[in-house]
């Protein structure tokens, strides 16, 4: 027996130990050059955004609204990685370009910036740019620009959906809309502060001094204050101010008309009911005005007693007035809403 075990000891003495496959060791060797080259993509990757986002901060301490290139808007806000929102103001404020509204824009956009730039809330997670047309216009071309100022919000993560082009025409350029839109869209809450502005403030005192001395040099004949036509004229002003829209340009802070950039007409009347220009309003304002002038006339023609020829020529005159302006301005509400005359279907 014993001498039977001791060629299968040898046997066995001769056998090389398995603990592995042969051939493992190149494919641990390159899964190991494997975790090696992601962990240092991985590295690159946060190295490559902590340089962004501090080329940002830095940025924004000099601006709170930094201008943009080609370049630095492929780099800062179309290529990879970027864990930060970015608003951008598309423009065109070159004097040659004649847009205002595109420095009444640029202004309320600079109010916001600067109230969440010198916020307590103020963070990286949220910068503010623009580019204007003739430093990027390769920029308005990619993304299909075709009217300025346009305001996009680019996310952190994806390409910017349709809710991220602010819709200016309907809702006007405000800060506070402004700031109400970056907040449904990156839940970032901006409040607004604006710099004091003592026009509206000097406009009253002067307004209250001059009716103060006149009522002094007039204060021993204060019959003027009774009079009805005069009264009767400041009502109408305010009458034709409100029902002109005057109170929804305030709110909103429509642009005052638009030009386009592409044959450059500039439309006074907007094409929509759900939006005016301020120019629309004056136009409203100024055929209102006329109409009841016209009005005016009619009734002092049936009601006067003079010359029969005199009254005859009133009446044609304010007539004519009713007939010609209130003819415009049916052709203008026709052109806002598009389905008038209405019909017994629409209300079905």
């Amino acid at each position: 027996m014993g001498a039977r075990a001791a060629p299968s000891r040898r046997r066995q003495a001769g056998r090389r130990p398995r603990y592995l496959p042969t051939g493992s060791f190149p494919f641990l060797l390159l899964l190991l050059l494997l975790c090696i080259q992601l962990g240092g993509g991985q590295k690159k990757k946060e190295n490559l955004l902590a340089e962004k986002v501090e080329q940002l901060m830095e940025w924004s301490s000099r601006r709170s609204v930094f201008r943009m290139n080609g370049d630095k808007f492929r780099k800062f806000i179309k290529a990879p990685p970027r864990n930060y929102s970015m608003i951008v103001m598309f423009t065109a404020l070159q004097p040659q370009r004649q847009c205002s509204v595109c420095r009444l824009a640029n202004e309320e956009y600079q109010i916001l910036a600067n109230s969440w730039r010198y916020s307590s809330a103020f963070c990286n997670k949220l910068f503010f740019s623009k580019v204007d047309y003739d430093e990027g216009t390769d920029i308005f071309q990619q993304l299909n620009i075709n009217s300025a100022p346009t305001f996009m919000h680019f996310p952190p993560k994806g390409r910017p959906k349709r809710a991220d082009t602010f819709d200016l025409q309907r809702i006007g350029f405000a800060a506070e809309q402004l700031a109400k839109w970056i907040a449904d869209r990156t839940d970032v809450h901006i409040r607004v502060f604006r710099p004091p502005n003592y026009s509206g403030t000097i406009a009253l005192a002067l307004l209250v001094s001059l009716v103060g001395g006149l009522l002094y040099l007039r204060r021993n004949n204060l019959e003027f204050i009774y009079n009805k036509t005069g009264w009767a004229m400041v009502s109408l002003c305010i009458v034709f101010a409100m029902t002109s829209g005057q109170m929804w340009n305030h709110i909103r802070g429509p642009p005052y008309a638009h030009k386009n950039p592409h044959n450059g007409q500039v439309s006074y009347i907007h094409g929509s009911s759900q939006v005016q220009f301020v120019a629309e309003s004056h136009i409203i304002l100024v055929l209102n005005a006329a109409i009841t002038m016209g009005m005016v006339l009619l009734n002092e023609a049936a009601t006067s007693k003079g010359d029969v020829g005199k009254r005859r020529i009133i009446c044609l005159v304010g007539l004519g007035l009713v007939v010609f302006f209130f003819s415009f301005l049916l052709s203008i509400f026709r052109s806002k809403y598009h389905g008038y005359p209405y019909s017994d279907l629409d209300f079905e």
